[in-house]
């Protein structure tokens, strides 16, 4: 690495002592790049054996990569923590500015310690980090109105990141995100509810550091070529046009969209909530994260008429994408898209991870049908009776998941494996590992990749691309070579998430581009090296996750991905289960 990058520079911040201090690991980003590969490793070391997840113990790091603030794409803050909904490790990454403004302000990973006696947010600034009195934020349930307070009251505009929770997070839900730049998450796995428990509402970070390279003449002429490959992409185009989004369609065709908690394979109605549809009715904005030309995130228009003055309209911007249609879309059978934006509008006030919501809420719909809940649902004698496409009424039952005001709600609020494991229904209960399912019934090797999964995302190993192509081949449809296929993809994952490049960015980044990067910035790798980096790093999230209760052998599959037929036909249980023995195998052999 560069000789005096402060990547190297690791920033503690012990929130019971309220102090800080910093620490040269420079051995950790030379071995381990930086995102990732450092980060599960300040986890291992920061986190001991059985933590509580909502307690001191249960430390959260933040890492950047070395191509941070210095290449197109590298945009993504690697968050590690222990996670309350899956007992085991946490991951998630977000972009807009949180890379670029950790990396200026001098830091290569960030680790918060303990927990807060009383509300605080942090305002990291450059060489400082104050610690500021939250007590007048604490209890405010909206993450829009927390984010344009402490923008209007710290330094840093344009620069800075604010990360902050709303009442979900407050309320400790177990699947609670954190919200930065209003729309970018660490979505999944709980973050949110951490936060929560340390009584940490925000953190700000700013800095105005620049970063010198050795030969810019080579520099720029990469940066160029990169740039170039980025803007030209047909692929990337595809995000810039539409966004993810634009696979609702393909998806609903291929009759691999999970509808109604996955009672189907395609909804009938996908037409007027298709990212086509959207975009052209409601389209209102494309922005992009920090240092990236693409611009995939998309905003839509939505317009609401005030009750006391018809001709005159609130207009809120509200962020969509295929994952979120799906969640509280096609999972719901919500097809009016003004219903299914004022939803997403609200699950982003409240700060709760969308995929996990929408899955939760599908379950509950279907476990009232079943009469599962015949009175814990209602609150204050009313009556919450949940129903396929009534998005009002889940709004409602949103409000409840944050509130907690029952013991049903308290239940679901610990995700739906919690749940269904106190009222029944398992057998529909879409959760892989505690986790909820993402938005691919595609085949055999997404679901066998929810289940073993590094972080238990649809992005570890993209099980959802192997099916797709294994379409064409059926032949290779074998347990056997789905479970390579997906650590081999996974392994080479660890890499872009070590470099904290956006994984749209994956056809972009290919190992020659990446040893070149690398290259300038004073890594002297090779093929060989990538290779074996990427195997360690799964290595040791692995061993966390082995170490804090993780058993893939033992995991439970949701019943109902074996009855709803998918694009490969039904999926049998055997053909799982030797999926995820011949994946525990290679992981094992790591």
């Amino acid at each position: 690495m560069i000789s005096e990058d402060p990547l190297r520079t690791v920033l503690y911040i012990d929130l019971s002592k309220r102090s800080f201090w910093t620490e040269d690991r420079r051995d950790l980003f030379e071995q381990y790049i930086g995102g990732t590969g450092v980060a599960i490793n300040l986890l291992q070391k920061e986190c001991r054996q059985n933590a509580n997840p909502l307690g001191p113990d249960n430390p959260i790091i933040f890492a950047v990569g070395p191509l941070t603030g210095v290449f197109p794409l590298a945009s993504k803050t690697v968050a590690l923590f222990k996670s309350p909904l899956t007992g085991n490790l946490g991951e998630s990454h977000a972009g807009g500015r949180s890379a670029t403004a950790i990396r200026m302000a001098g830091y290569g990973a960030i680790v918060i310690k303990g927990a807060s006696e009383t509300p605080v947010y942090l305002v990291i600034d450059s060489d400082k980090v104050h610690f500021k009195d939250a007590s007048a934020l604490w209890g405010l349930k909206s993450s829009f109105t927390v984010g344009r307070i402490i923008r209007e009251q710290e330094d840093g505009a344009g620069l800075r990141t604010i990360m902050r929770i709303g009442g979900a997070g407050e309320k400790m839900v177990s699947y609670a995100c954190v919200i930065t730049e209003t729309y970018r998450h660490f979505g999944r796995l709980g973050l949110g509810a951490v936060f929560g428990s340390k009584k940490l509402k925000a953190i700000s970070v700013s800095g105005r550091r620049r970063i010198k390279v050795e030969n810019p003449k080579t520099y720029r002429e990469l940066y160029k070529e990169v740039f170039n490959r980025t803007v030209k992409s047909p692929a990337m185009k595809k995000y810039h046009d539409l966004g993810t989004a634009v696979n609702i369609s393909p998806l609903n065709e291929l009759k691999a969209l999970p509808t109604e908690n996955l009672k189907q394979n395609s909804f009938d109605q996908a037409g007027g909530i298709s990212g086509e549809s959207i975009a052209e009715k409601y389209l209102g904005r494309r922005v992009a994260c920090s240092h990236c030309p693409v611009s995939c995130i998309h905003l839509a228009t939505y317009r609401e008429p005030y009750a006391s003055e018809p001709y005159f309209y609130k207009t809120t911007m509200v962020g969509y994408d295929y994952e979120l249609i799906y969640s509280f879309g096609t999972m719901l059978k919500i097809s009016s898209p003004e219903g299914l934006l004022k939803i997403l509008d609200e699950v982003e006030k409240y700060g709760l991870d969308v995929m996990s919501t929408g899955v939760a809420l599908a379950w509950a719909t279907e476990a009232q049908e079943r009469n599962l809940i015949p009175s814990e649902g209602d609150v204050n004698g009313a009556k919450l009776r949940l129903q396929w496409g009534d998005y009002d009424t889940y709004i409602k039952a949103i409000e409840y998941l944050t509130d907690q005001p029952n013991d049903f709600y308290k239940a679901l609020a610990r995700g739906v494996s919690y749940a269904s494991s106190k009222y029944g229904g398992s057998e529909f209960a879409l959760s892989f590992g505690g986790n909820e399912m993402p938005g691919y019934h595609t085949g055999p090797a997404a679901h066998i990749g929810h289940l073993i999964g590094s972080r238990h995302s649809h992005l570890d190993g993209a099980g959802y691309s192997i099916d797709q192509q294994n379409l064409k081949e059926p032949g290779k449809s074998t347990p056997e070579n789905i479970a390579k296929a997906l650590i081999d993809e996974e392994k080479w994952r660890q890499i872009l998430s070590s470099l904290t490049i956006c994984f749209f960015a994956r056809g972009i980044y290919d190992i020659d581009t990446v040893l070149k990067t690398l290259s300038v910035l004073g890594y002297k790798l090779t093929k060989d090296d990538l290779t074996r980096i990427g195997s360690e790093i799964l290595r040791e999230k692995y061993q966390f996750k082995i170490r804090e209760g993780f058993n893939p052998r033992n995991i439970t599959i949701p019943k109902r991905i074996l009855e709803t037929p998918s694009p490969h036909g039904v999926i049998s249980e055997d053909t799982i289960r030797k999926g995820v023995e011949s994946a525990t195998d290679l992981l094992e052999k790591l």
